[in-house]
């Protein structure tokens, strides 16, 4: 018997993604988005978002891949999933408008039989509000994390699936492909799901804004925030695998955005959310440390300083700035000549009015008063303190997630700076 053909709608980065991987467990996709724009790269190859190990999986699946922008071409599709990025606002409050608009645009055209699936993140009570046969469907999870999203779609730790009968058996296509990744299935009522995945979010949230709180104090009083954190990944209570490296605020997406649906969620019901707003709080005090450094370290000293910031991204191995520290640093040191270097994200005028574009880190250290390094690019971890020394002209290095050698900063007379610890 032939493989189920599944469909993803949507070819941002959440659809292209969990497309791939779908290919590479070996079933025929019809990758579909209503722009032609958005697949002309995709046909010619390349990969249109940064994620390591993307553009060798579609390499290497080509035969499995069609893309197409005609609604028709999901008519023979056992599976379609609705995957499409969803944007967020400034507050984190979602535009659920585009992903209404893709499912209005490509529910008609399935078959009778076909079994739709919500990938993208939605508010508890969308999935139940869709005109589909509710046996026909279903929300699930998903598992995108910016930077690893080739490993995370590949290996799942698990399919949390939103059912309108939990206890129901499966759509035979839906639960070939989902067994196809060999990981545990948990079926569950739609609102369920929904939530599961904000659930995780604050959870992670709750952790980092602990991190954060302690790694503070530890600046203030002498600690090292490094040499703590080994006591408590051997307590079973949290665990080898917690969130407690420090770091500036919540960044990204996601995050943000379930903290503001909770929020949303509680005020609408009238349960209490002051714990998430503290959370909120929290990250954004955090934020401002790369800056509260640059103030005392080099504006307080130094009249009309240059300064060299390394890394636009929010995080590493992707180009996404979503709520990027770095862009948040730019914008409030606009008066100030700054020398920017990122290995993926190209620096852009609206950036910062004075900004020089570098075509290295080290040259964007030439004639700086400091270095701030506010995303951990690999690259960054193979810079020689001796190197940034010789270029820079002042002696301050700000490293927020310690991608330099310390010890080895301060023998080469710069002085170093990083969360959690005495400066």
């Amino acid at each position: 018997m032939s493989r189920p053909t599944i469909a993803f709608a949507g070819m941002t980065h959440l659809g292209l993604l969990s497309a791939a991987a779908a290919a590479e467990r070996g079933f025929p996709v019809v990758a579909f988005d209503p722009d032609p724009a958005r697949l002309d790269p995709l046909r010619r190859g390349e990969a249109p978002v940064v994620e390591p190990g993307l553009p060798e999986l579609l390499a290497k699946n080509r035969g499995r891949l069609s893309f197409t922008s005609a609604p028709a071409d999901l008519a023979g599709c056992d599976v379609v999933y609705v995957a499409p990025d969803v944007l967020t606002d400034d507050a984190g409050v979602s535009d659920l408008g585009p992903i209404r608009a893709l499912i209005d645009a490509v529910d008609p055209a399935l078959a009778p039989d076909a079994v739709l699936v919500v990938l993208s993140q939605v508010p508890p009570g969308f999935t139940r509000s869709l005109r589909r046969p509710a046996a026909r469907r279903f929300y699930q999870v998903e598992t995108l994390i910016f930077g690893r999203a080739v490993e995370r779609a590949l290996h799942p730790e698990r399919f949390i699936l939103g059912c309108a009968d939990p206890q129901g058996p499966l759509p035979r296509p839906l639960a070939e492909f989902l067994r196809a990744f060999e990981c545990p299935v948990l079926p569950m009522r739609y609102e369920s799901a929904e939530l599961a995945k904000i659930s995780i979010n604050m959870c992670l949230v709750a952790s980092i804004s602990a991190a954060n709180t302690l790694a503070e104090v530890c600046e203030k009083v002498g600690a090292d925030w490094a040499e703590i954190v080994p006591a408590l990944r051997l307590d079973k209570r949290i665990g080898p695998h917690a969130y407690l490296a420090p770091g500036l605020g919540i960044a990204g997406g996601n995050p943000e955005r379930d903290l503001a649906t909770f929020c949303g969620l509680a005020d609408a019901h009238g349960t209490d959310a002051g714990v998430v707003r503290a959370w909120i709080a929290n990250s954004r005090h955090r934020r401002d440390w790369a800056l509260t450094q640059v103030h005392e370290r080099v504006l307080a000293r130094t009249p009309d300083p240059t300064l060299a910031v390394l890394g636009l991204a929010y995080k590493q191995d992707t180009a996404s700035t979503k709520n990027s520290p770095s862009l948040g640093l730019l914008a409030a040191l606009a008066p100030f000549a700054v020398r920017v270097y990122d290995p993926v994200v190209p620096p852009r005028p609206e950036f910062h009015p004075r900004l020089v574009k570098a075509a290295s880190a080290l040259e964007a250290c030439a004639g700086a008063d400091a270095i701030v390094i506010l995303t951990p690019w690999g690259e960054f971890r193979e810079l020689r303190a001796e190197a940034i020394a010789s270029r820079l002209r002042g002696r301050t290095v700000i490293d927020p997630y310690a991608v330099l050698d310390a010890q080895a900063c301060r023998a080469a007379g710069l002085d170093y700076c990083t969360l959690g610890a005495p400066c």
